[in-house]
């Protein structure tokens, strides 16, 4: 009796929210899809993810192979790897296992599996087979459910911006099961952050780091691990009016598609739109038409969701060049990350990702231009971002360091991240899986590998030749970007990877950004902001001096006279004197304190800019200003009053001791002073123009202080609005500068003679007037930060 072989054959397995479909593989070719007239592998009706032709499976030599769409126009949700789109000109060779999802919304995506029982093992060379089959879940009915960091969590996300407890879930009476954050970095339900705990209705989305979780039939399903991130743009237009007011176009109808774990590179002449491509794409660029979908939703509308998930490396260094390379990395960790991360851990695997383990402890300002561009991106790092964004990187570094940071930059490519960087050095280029060439007026000209860019633009030479031809005119840029949108390029390289993505879910933006603790935040900028200028011995050193050599060169000058007392005999010339030496006084601490706070906002620009795109409180960003200045204002004023004490005989004011009165007017000037340097810092562009604005503001203090001048009329005004004015009355009134000035002579024919100085309510001897003047500077003090802050606010990004 002859054997009977049963032959097992392949088979697709599709998934809809729980609703399943078998299709055999029988035939040398399949078209899968709802169309019952083009379709052998019909889905039912309903099934509205799947377009009418979705997918193609050929026979090969070694099994099957699918291509999206009908193989010549692509399905509108796709056919999506991971994050990878699988297109209808190069098709995905199936093993078995393969997971291919349809469509990027969790919500209503449906997965198709290739199984081939053939195959005793299934082939584990592409990372998603087989493992992303069986992604974690978790009923409720298990709870409390901790998710977090930990290893002992019953729901365990392993990330860097994860807390070891992130989350609970827990039955609440009257009220179901909710999610209770109890995190850092925060949780989002449905786009808006979770403030406390939130129910788990059925549905919804919640996003904790770069994990995305469904609540589907009372579980918890993990239905993305963030480990690939796709960019889309679609259509981007980017108008804006010059100073003629005439509108003209920064991006001009810009598509495009970078896959996850591609090396792109923007490159085009100088004014092309290449930075505001980037920023475009970013999420903190506005546009004016257009979207940017990161795997699958709305970038702009959700960036409070992934700023925790992209890096950022801007032209500028946005590191402290006093700090060493460790200090650098850990105290960015210790902002970007939840406290409970290994600190240590994390920083010594950046550094081994940079290749700078060997010069851990050298100051950054003693490093090379492309070690600190290095540790800019060790910052980044640091979070473990798997989409990177890089302006400028190899600008100012010679050839060969060029070639190593793009090495680098291929490696951490290799090791999935997508990179996305703005460029001029095209010597490594090649590097690249992809470039894209922008022409005047922020056109698209080419997009595709960079090996077949010179065919693309009919030159032999290198990519120098490129720039010129697009520098020959707009008509010569416009011809290049309507042959490559009309072009076979254009087709392969971004229609065909294209997501247009109809089925994902669009959320409200949320106001809200989840952010570490205040106090946190505050502790770690005051320390970090400490130890800045505790390196800088030399400007500390000044700091600490200026004042109190001042003080002693009027000592110097005034050798036989004690200016602040009165004498037992009437001077009429004392009380000018004694106003010149509280003028020298109020100015040594004016100037102490714009000297020492007019570049500390302004010099911290590309800094602040990225730390407050992550999670930066600015709160706390001018809170750990002050209170670090306050400090050193003390300090200042003690050394400052032990000069006055000493060298002057001291006044007897009968309404609070003269040494503490001389401190606290002495501190409140400097702090009110350092705190108007602290607005002007914030409102400057760069540091030369907060040095420049120094003598400017100086001069008005000097001015209108009445000393130099009798404020009368609208200079008596603008005096009011002078902090000199208030803290020269403050110390006014501790000598009692009215007590000093004589009474008139009186002439034989009755008149009086005019004197030097008269008398004014600017300094009556009292409580209630120098508590006024004490008032005015707090208020000043509030005034000039609550700008501060408003300036800094109002530069967000986002």
């Amino acid at each position: 009796m002859a054997n009977t072989t049963i032959v097992q054959l392949p088979y697709l397995e599709l998934d809809n929210q729980g609703a399943q479909v078998r299709f055999e593989l029988t035939q040398s070719q399949h078209i899968l899809g709802r169309d019952h007239n083009r379709c052998d592998l019909c889905v039912p009706e309903t099934w509205k993810v799947i377009s009418g032709c979705h997918a193609v499976i050929k026979r090969v030599e070694s099994g099957y192979q699918i291509f999206d769409g009908d193989g010549q126009n692509p399905s509108t949700n796709g056919l999506f790897l991971g994050q990878t789109r699988i297109t209808s000109t190069d098709g995905y060779h199936l093993q078995n296992k393969t997971l291919i999802r349809i469509g990027q919304n969790p919500k209503n995506q449906i997965q198709l599996i290739y199984r081939n029982p053939a195959l005793v093992e299934p082939v584990t060379t592409d990372l998603l087979t087989p493992q992303a089959i069986a992604l974690d879940s978790a009923r409720f009915s298990q709870q409390p459910i901790v998710i977090g960091r930990d290893p002992n969590a019953n729901f365990q996300l392993d990330s860097p911006i994860v807390s070891r407890r992130h989350a609970l879930v827990i039955e609440q009476p009257n009220q179901g099961y909710v999610i209770q954050d109890c995190s850092a970095n925060g949780i989002f339900a449905n786009g808006q952050k979770v403030n406390g705990s939130i129910a788990l209705n059925e549905g919804l989305l919640l996003n904790i780091g770069p994990f995305t979780l469904l609540v589907e039939q009372e579980q918890l399903k993990l239905v993305d691990a963030g480990t690939q991130i796709r960019l889309d743009a679609t259509q981007l237009v980017r108008k804006v009016k010059d100073q003629t007011g005439a509108e003209r176009r920064l991006l001009d109808d810009i598509s495009l598609a970078i896959e996850p774990g591609q090396f792109v590179a923007l490159v085009g002449g100088s004014g092309a739109g290449k930075s505001t491509l980037m920023r475009t794409l970013l999420g903190i660029e506005p546009i004016t038409a257009g979207k940017v979908l990161l795997n699958g939703n709305d970038l702009h509308s959700n960036f409070n969701i992934y700023r925790n998930q992209i890096g950022y490396v801007p032209q500028d260094d946005i590191i402290h060049r006093d700090l060493t390379v460790t200090e650098v990395l850990t105290y960015a960790a210790q902002l970007r990350l939840p406290p409970d991360a290994n600190l240590r851990h994390v920083v010594e695997t950046t550094l081994e990702q940079i290749e700078m383990g060997p010069r851990r402890h050298v100051l950054v300002s003693q490093l090379s231009g492309g070690q600190r561009k290095r540790i800019s991106i060790g910052v980044e790092l640091l979070a473990d971002p798997k989409l990177f964004f890089l302006d400028e990187p190899t600008s100012g570094l010679d050839p060969g360091l060029d070639k190593k940071m793009m090495q680098l930059l291929r490696k951490l490519a290799d090791q999935g991240r997508t990179i996305i960087l703005v460029t001029h050095a095209t010597s490594n280029i090649n590097l690249c899986d992809r470039i894209a060439f922008l022409g005047f007026g922020g056109r698209l000209c080419y997009f595709g590998p960079p090996q077949a860019a010179g065919d693309f633009f009919e030159i032999q030479g290198d990519f120098a030749d490129i720039y010129n031809e697009l520098e020959k005119g707009e008509d010569s840029v416009q011809h290049w970007a309507n042959r490559y949108y009309q072009s076979k390029q254009y087709q392969q390289y971004v229609t065909a990877h294209l997501s247009l993505n109809a089925s994902a879910t669009r959320f409200k933006q949320t106001p809200n950004r989840a952010k570490p603790s205040p106090i946190q935040q505050i502790r770690l900028l005051v320390q970090r902001y400490t130890q800045l200028i505790l390196r800088d011995r030399v400007s500390l050193l000044l700091s600490m001096l200026t004042a109190p050599i001042g003080i002693m060169l009027i000592l110097l000058a005034n050798q036989d006279q004690q200016p602040l007392v009165t004498g037992s005999e009437a001077d009429p010339n004392l009380a000018g004197l004694a106003l010149k030496v509280l003028f020298v006084f109020t100015c040594a601490a004016i100037w102490i304190g714009l000297a020492g706070s007019l570049q500390e906002i302004v010099k911290e620009k590309a800094i602040y800019t990225r730390e407050r795109l992550v999670n930066l409180g600015i709160p706390a960003y001018i809170s750990s200003k002050v209170m670090v200045l306050g400090g050193l204002a003390i300090v200042q004023t003690g050394l400052m009053c032990l000069v006055v004490l000493i060298g002057f005989e001291a006044p007897t004011p009968e309404f609070i001791p003269w040494a503490l009165g001389l401190s606290i007017t002495s501190w409140l000037t400097i702090v009110s002073s350092f705190s108007l340097g602290l607005m002007v810092s914030s409102l400057v562009k760069n540091a030369s123009q907060a040095n420049s604005a120094l003598p400017l503001l100086l001069l008005p203090q000097i001015i209108f202080s009445g000393v130099l001048f009798e404020s009368v009329g609208i200079a008596k005004a603008i005096g009011w609005l002078m902090l000199s004015r208030w803290s020269i009355g403050a110390y006014g009134a501790l000598v009692n500068i009215n007590a000093m000035i004589p009474a008139p002579t009186t002439l034989p024919d009755g008149s009086q003679l005019k004197m030097p100085i008269s008398t004014s309510s600017v300094y009556e001897a009292n409580w209630s007037n120098l508590m006024t003047n004490w008032g005015v500077l707090l208020i000043m003090i509030v005034i000039y930060l609550s700008v501060a802050s408003y300036i800094q606010k109002r530069k967000d990004l986002l």
